[in-house]
């Protein structure tokens, strides 16, 4: 993608292998990708589609990077990194992303993503060795996230939910775990609020009880979905990194705008551990919040909750 093209001729960390992904053109679940990986920090930015502002984590092919020969870092990206023998040039590239710029139609990998994808099955245990094993993804947090699908698979075909919720929550409240995420709003009509958040600004997101008190009954506030992967950052303090107000509908590549703009917090992402048929996806999806699910802190109570994983990965150069 054109965003990709200031990168080059730089080394950057490997975050993590994207042997998986998430399938969010067709909701379908899980699909299967070969040697590719993310990089640290970079998330695309839209300059070269309309000025998207979803900042999704860049897919990168392994025939694109090597591994730097020493400790050099380039300032810039090389003049010939780029060019006549690759076939095509920038400008082939920048014209690419465009479908129709008139009607604010793109093209990006997350469009293109059943492209250079394939079918994965929740049940592959294969993926999940690759977890633990390329993106260490800790056997503890793989095996509860099957126990969590196994007690929603029991509550789905049995009895009992009330009692089996209620033990639920016990649990959780003993250990001091995330409660049980899969509740529901009841409003009618959703309330806002208007904030005014800006970049840099630390906010508290409320409880899971009090966000909940925003939410329909299919626990959207003013369209905007709280997902079960939300819940884990309740009572948390974040920094604002952006306001976002217009992404790519990646179904159709049209430029969608948000009637309410949306905030992005700092490392608070989609880790994929309780979604359906799709776990540990590595793209960290940034999480979108309404105003209302957010208060602001004059002063940090505690340091602002990172959740990254602090393993060590290698470095790469891009070609």
């Amino acid at each position: 993608m054109p965003e990709m093209l200031r990168f080059c001729g730089q080394r950057f960390q490997v975050h993590k292998r994207a042997d998986k992904t998430c399938d969010s053109v067709d909701k379908t679940g899980g699909l299967r990708l070969r040697h590719t990986v993310h990089l640290q920090g970079l998330r695309c930015d839209g300059s070269g589609h309309g000025g998207c502002e979803a900042g999704c984590l860049m897919f990168w092919r392994e025939s694109w990077l090597k591994r730097p020969a020493d400790g050099h870092v380039p300032a810039t990206r090389p003049a010939t990194s780029f060019g006549v023998s690759s076939g095509c040039t920038e400008r082939d590239v920048e014209r690419a992303a465009v479908v129709d710029a008139g009607e604010q139609i793109f093209r990006c990998q997350m469009t293109q993503l059943k492209a250079f994808t394939q079918a994965l099955r929740w049940w592959d245990v294969r993926q999940y060795v690759r977890d633990v094993l390329t993106n260490n993804v800790p056997i503890g947090t793989i095996a509860r996230a099957f126990l969590f699908a196994a007690f929603r698979s029991l509550l789905a075909h049995g009895r009992g939910y009330r009692l089996l919720v209620s033990f639920y929550e016990w649990v959780q409240a003993r250990r001091g775990g995330t409660p049980f995420p899969l509740r529901s709003g009841t409003c009618d009509k959703t309330p806002t609020a208007v904030l005014g958040l800006e970049p840099g600004e630390l906010v508290r997101v409320k409880s899971y009880p009090e966000i909940l008190g925003t939410l329909d009954r299919d626990n959207r506030n003013r369209g905007l979905r709280f997902d079960p992967e939300l819940v884990k950052y309740c009572g948390g303090i974040y920094r604002v990194i952006k306001r976002v107000r217009r992404i790519l509908d990646e179904k159709t590549g049209k430029m969608l705008e948000f009637s309410n703009p949306c905030i992005v917090l700092q490392d608070v992402f989609c880790k994929a551990e309780t979604t359906k048929w799709r776990l540990f996806c590595p793209r960290n999806t940034w999480i979108y919040w309404r105003e209302i699910w957010l208060e602001r802190v004059a002063k940090p109570e505690a340091p602002p909750r990172s959740v990254g994983d602090g393993t060590a990965a290698p470095h790469v150069h891009v070609s």
